[in-house]
């Protein structure tokens, strides 16, 4: 099994309220993203997939969901 080396981002805070998100890189170019709280819950997705939902993010088209 290969062993993944997770990243957390400078953006989530310290933990407290539960919003640390992180990323890790994986054999063959995927990315996994997972909660630190909850690190049994993994989501994969391509670099080019997250690549187009971070721009997404940026210009705001996920605004409504909060």
């Amino acid at each position: 099994m290969q062993h993944i080396s997770w990243r957390k981002s400078s953006f989530s805070g310290n933990g407290i309220n539960n919003e640390c998100v992180e990323l890790a890189t994986i054999k063959g170019g995927g990315i996994h993203l997972r909660e630190s709280d909850t690190p049994g819950a993994v989501l994969a997705a391509t670099s080019p997939a997250l690549a187009a939902f971070i721009r997404a993010a940026k210009a705001g088209e996920f605004d409504r969901l909060r």
